[in-house]
């Protein structure tokens, strides 16, 4: 009677069945590594080549912000949570000698606050409570989801078109409801259902804005500092 495959034999056949080899399960892991680092360089290449004005578009919304003595406020979920972490350092904590400290706020830092707003009235309202008290007009707000559809995002963009943020969205595969929702400004959305890649494609493209939004802002310089000076009196 002929053997039937466990779902996990099918998924990888060349790590079950007598014919395998340690030198056959070390060649099929090299191809997975060089499909898997190729299908990242071209998902990465085809965004930026569709995108690229778009791109533009979203580091002038962010420089405006900062022209204007405003803020950027970040959120997202699971992984996100990091891309969203990520981001508010990069403008915090420039790595490049010379260009200024950028004020940003990241909504995902505090666990009390997230924990208590998602146990007293749900997880939706984690970032929605803290654009409450924390946003001002002239700020603008950044969310990172991988398929476009979290509902707490959602609903904070919402709240930030009410108190007339400016807003922005990078997500992946046809860009949910953050894409269809009209609530964003500026939505930049990797077109591929592997998560893994939309991650990866955003780590470069928020690094690409930091460096775009320093590029805006080194001619009006002395706007911006006198802007970030009024913030700290």
């Amino acid at each position: 009677m002929k053997k039937t495959r466990s779902p996990l034999e099918n998924l990888y056949p060349f790590l079950h069945g007598k014919q395998k080899s340690k030198q056959s399960d070390l060649d099929s892991l090299l191809i997975s590594i060089q499909q898997k680092a190729d299908d990242s360089a071209r998902v990465s290449q085809q965004f930026f080549r569709d995108n690229a004005q778009a791109i533009i578009a979203a580091s002038q919304a962010i420089a405006n912000v900062y022209l204007k003595g405003g803020r950027m406020l970040t959120m997202g979920n699971g992984g996100s949570s990091c891309d969203a972490s990520h981001f508010a350092v990069e403008f915090q904590h420039p790595v490049t000698t010379g260009r200024p400290a950028l004020p940003a706020f990241n909504m995902v830092m505090d666990t009390a606050m997230l924990s208590a707003v998602a146990n007293d009235v749900g997880i939706k309202h984690i970032y929605v409570r803290q654009l409450d008290a924390q946003a001002g007009t002239l700020d603008g707000l950044i969310g990172f989801s991988t398929s476009g559809n979290s509902e707490n995002l959602l609903a904070a963009f919402e709240k930030a078109k009410k108190l007339n943020l400016v807003t922005l969205g990078l997500t992946g595969g046809n860009g949910g409801e953050m894409m269809s929702s009209g609530l964003v400004d500026h939505c930049l959305v990797v077109d591929t259902d592997s998560i893994h890649r939309v991650q990866e494609v955003h780590v470069a493209t928020y690094h690409i804005l930091w460096d775009l939004v320093h590029t805006l802002l080194a001619d009006g310089r002395g706007a911006l500092n006198k802007n970030l000076k009024e913030i700290d009196d």
